[in-house]
């Protein structure tokens, strides 16, 4: 009864708060937990003419054909693979920029570079895309650079082992500025009081890095870290569908491609929704042991 007092009192309080609230939280109710009631259909051969009530009840199928298809280890091996150098890589990028544009001191050219390191994060998806396959063709412009120092022509996205290399370059360079937005919110709240006492005890610039602002960060990077990790399986499929080819399918495709392919290509809605189910179990699994172990070694966690 304390509890419902207490809430009433709250949102009485804050009123307008939780009036800007509502329309996030029907965003989420309505495509976000309301199509959950669909999952039933990765246990049925769904066939929309008959409906979730009419469809024939297949069980696991779906789910033991998704494992015993012949492209399973590649596209599971790509997917964490492609991941994994998104983290590896794309992860400390927006870390590194926050702490590079916080010891700009001249305001005019910190916010032009704050500016340019956002607008990539603004272009289509599809213009980006249409860029690297133009520059990075046989006749483009990364090709006419490198004939300079006598490297021959080829076309990169005709090269397997050149696919995720450009995937994780282009991806950091439309992701870096936007994500750096956090950080630099985060370094803005630091108290000036640290920083004059490192100074006053003989700390440079670097040593105030190392010293103060990283630790001061570690909280912020550890939530965020966790929710990358939590999202490891779950790569969009559209830049690699734009990107990807016959000739580089063996290491450019990955589960949401593929997913994206069955589901609404080859209309198997069932099929298509247990290999979606499959990626979300996955990704909590992995949230969940990911959370405990920030817990347990650092203390910060989700919850």
């Amino acid at each position: 009864m304390s509890i419902l007092k207490n809430l009433k009192r709250d949102i009485i309080k804050n009123k307008y708060i939780y009036l800007m609230a509502i329309p996030v939280a029907a965003f989420y109710i309505c495509f976000c937990y309301l199509p959950m009631g669909g999952l039933v259909i990765a246990f049925q051969d769904y066939a929309p003419a008959k409906g979730i009530l009419g469809s024939e009840w297949v069980g696991f199928q779906n789910f033991i054909n998704f494992f015993h298809d012949y492209q399973f280890t590649r596209l599971l091996r790509n997917t964490i693979f492609l991941s994994l150098k998104l983290i590896v890589f794309g992860f400390p990028a927006p870390i590194l920029l926050a702490l590079l544009i916080n010891e700009i001191r001249w305001k005019t050219y910190r916010k032009t570079v704050q500016t340019l390191s956002y607008l990539p994060h603004f272009i289509s998806l599809v213009v980006v895309c249409g860029l690297i396959s133009d520059f990075t063709s046989s006749t483009g412009l990364v090709n006419q650079l490198l004939s300079y120092i006598g490297v021959e022509p080829k076309t990169f996205l005709m090269q397997p082992k050149m696919f995720q290399p450009l995937f994780v370059t282009t991806d950091i360079w439309q992701t870096i500025g936007w994500g750096s937005i956090v950080y630099l919110s985060a370094i803005s709240s630091i108290d000036p009081g640290l920083y004059e006492a490192a100074t006053i005890d003989g700390a440079g610039r670097f040593r105030q890095i190392l010293s103060v602002t990283i630790p001061s960060l570690m909280s912020t990077i550890i939530v965020l870290f966790i929710m990358r990790i939590g999202n490891i399986m779950s790569l969009g499929y559209e830049k690699v569908i734009l990107l990807y080819n016959p000739t580089i399918m063996e290491r450019a495709d990955i589960i949401s491609s593929f997913t994206y392919r069955r589901g609404l290509l080859d209309m198997d809605y069932g099929f298509s929704t247990a290999v979606g189910m499959f990626n979300s179990v996955i990704n909590f699994a992995i949230l969940w042991i990911a959370n405990r172990l920030c817990k347990k070694f650092t203390g910060e966690s989700l919850w």
